[in-house]
C-alpha cells in the first residue's frame, strides 16, 4: 500500500484532517470536534492507511495537544509551519479557497514536498523551562506596565514625576508626604497606591518564578550558566526556544535562528550585509541582554571586543553585533557538548559495558530524574594522568622498601 500523509488543520473547537496520497490524490476527510475522544476517533478513521505519517500545522501551537496524543499513540507526526501551508494553498490552481479542508490539504501537500519538516518529540524538560520562561516574560512585562502608569499618575501628584526607575517602597514613601489639595487629588493618590500593591504583588511573584527557573536550570545540567552574562533567566529561554540542538547543523545556522547573522543584500560586485529582523526575537533579546552585561563590564571578553570595534570606526549598535554573534557562537558550543555529554552515559556505563549503570530503579523513578535527568553533571574526563598526593607517595615508598 502506498505511503499516506495525514494533514491537520487544527482549531480551538475543531480539527480537520485530509488524507492523500503521494500523489497528491485525496483519499478522505475528516472534521472531528476538539475533545476527550479527538484522537481516538482520527486514529479509528486513518486505520485504513497502516502506512501513514500525520503533518499538523502548528504542532507548538494550537495543535500541540494533538500532536502529542498521536504521538504517544505511537504514530509518526510532523510539525508543519503555517507559512509552508500558505504557500502551497497560494501556488495552487484550483483549490485556492481558504476552507479547513483546504487548509489540511494543503499542509498535508507541504509536509509531503518539504523536506524541513521536523518530526514531533516527546515533551521533555524544554518545554518545562520555556513555560517558566514565558512566565517570567509575561509577569516582566505586567510589572512594565504597571510601573509605567505609575510613573504617569505621579506627575500629576508631583512636580516632575519620578526621573529614575520605580519600586514598590520607594512609591509608597512619597505618596505618604504628598498634600492632598482636592478630591481629584485624593484618588489619584488612591489608585497610585493600588497601583504600588499591584507592583509589589508582581515583585514577588517574580522572584518566586526566578526561583523556579534557578532551580529548573540547575536540575537539567547545563553548562550555560557558566558562560559571562548568561544567567538562570537568559538560560532557560535559550534551552526552551532551541530545544534540540542537533537540529542546527553548524553555528551559522543557529546564528541565523537567533537573529545574530547578518542578511546578504549584494548586488553584482558590491557585497553588502545589513541587520537581520528574521529569526527567533526573544532569543535575540536573550543575547541582547548578555551583550549588554558584557559591555558594562569592561573586564570581559565581550567588552574588550565591543571596545576594539568602537576604535575601528563602529557605531555603537555596529559594534554591539559582533559581541552577540560570539555569545551565539559560545552558546551553541557549549549546547553541542551538553548534548554530547548527555548522550555519553546512555552509550557506555562508567564500566564501559552497555546498560552498566549503578543507580536502582527506584531512584530512577524521582519524578525530578524523569522531567530533567541526571541532576548534576559526571566530571568531564580528562587526558592528564591523576596526581598522587604526597600521603600516597609516601605509602609507596614505604611499601617499595618493605618488599
Amino acid at each position: 500500500m502506498a505511503a499516506v500523509m495525514i494533514g491537520v488543520d487544527p482549531h480551538k473547537a475543531s480539527h480537520t484532517a485530509v488524507a492523500i496520497s503521494g500523489s497528491e490524490e485525496q483519499l478522505g476527510t475528516l472534521r472531528v470536534r476538539a475533545g476527550a475522544a479527538q484522537a481516538a476517533r482520527m486514529l479509528e478513521w486513518a486505520a485504513a492507511w497502516p502506512e501513514r505519517t500525520w503533518a499538523v500545522e502548528g504542532a507548538g501551537g494550537l495543535g500541540h495537544l494533538l500532536a502529542q496524543q498521536l504521538l504517544a499513540a505511537g504514530e509518526t507526526v510532523l510539525d508543519v509551519q503555517p507559512k509552508l501551508g500558505a504557500r502551497v494553498r497560494l501556488l495552487s490552481a484550483g483549490r485556492s479557497n481558504k476552507t479547513d479542508p483546504n487548509d489540511a490539504r494543503a499542509v498535508a501537500i507541504a509536509a509531503l514536498r518539504s523536506p524541513g519538516c521536523r518530526a514531533v518529540t516527546a515533551d521533555d524538560h524544554a518545554v518545562v523551562l520555556k513555560m517558566w520562561s514565558r512566565r517570567y516574560r509575561e509577569l516582566s512585562q505586567a510589572r512594565n506596565q504597571i510601573a509605567c502608569r505609575l510613573h504617569a499618575l505621579l506627575c500629576d501628584l508631583i512636580p516632575g514625576g519620578i526621573a529614575k526607575q520605580i519600586t514598590a517602597e520607594y512609591a509608597a514613601s512619597i505618596l505618604q508626604g504628598t498634600v492632598l489639595a482636592d478630591a481629584v487629588q485624593a484618588a489619584r493618590r488612591q489608585i497610585a497606591a493600588e497601583y504600588v500593591r499591584d507592583l509589589h504583588h508582581l515583585d514577588l511573584q517574580l522572584r518566586d518564578t526566578k526561583a523556579e527557573i534557578t532551580a529548573a536550570v540547575r536540575a537539567s545540567g547545563t553548562t550555560l550558566t557558566s558562560i559571562f552574562g548568561v544567567g538562570p533567566v537568559i538560560a532557560a529561554a535559550v534551552l526552551g526556544d532551541t530545544g534540540d540542538i542537533t537540529r542546527f547543523p553548524d553555528a551559522d545556522h543557529f546564528a541565523a535562528y537567533t537573529g545574530t547573522a547578518p542578511i546578504e543584500v549584494s548586488s553584482g560586485n558590491r557585497k553588502i550585509h545589513r541587520l537581520s529582523r528574521r529569526g527567533n526575537r526573544h532569543l535575540n533579546y536573550m543575547i541582547h541582554m548578555a551583550a549588554v552585561t558584557h559591555i558594562r563590564n569592561k573586564h570581559s571578553q565581550g567588552g574588550a571586543y565591543y571596545d576594539r570595534k568602537i576604535t575601528e570606526g563602529k557605531t555603537p549598535k555596529e559594534a554591539l553585533r559582533a559581541p552577540k554573534r560570539r555569545i551565539s557562537n559560545t552558546i551553541y558550543r557549549a549546547l553541542k557538548a551538553d548534548a554530547r555529554h548527555a548522550a555519553r552515559p546512555a552509550e557506555t556505563g562508567p564500566g564501559g559495558q552497555p546498560g552498566n549503570d549503578p543507580e536502582s530503579s527506584a531512584a530512577g523513578s524521582h519524578p525530578e530524574r524523569r522531567l530533567f535527568g541526571q541532576a548534576t553533571p559526571r566530571p568531564e574526563p580528562s587526558l592528564r594522568p591523576a596526581t598522587a598526593t604526597p600521603q600516597a607517595r609516601s605509602r609507596a615508598r614505604n611499601n617499595h622498601k618493605a618488599t
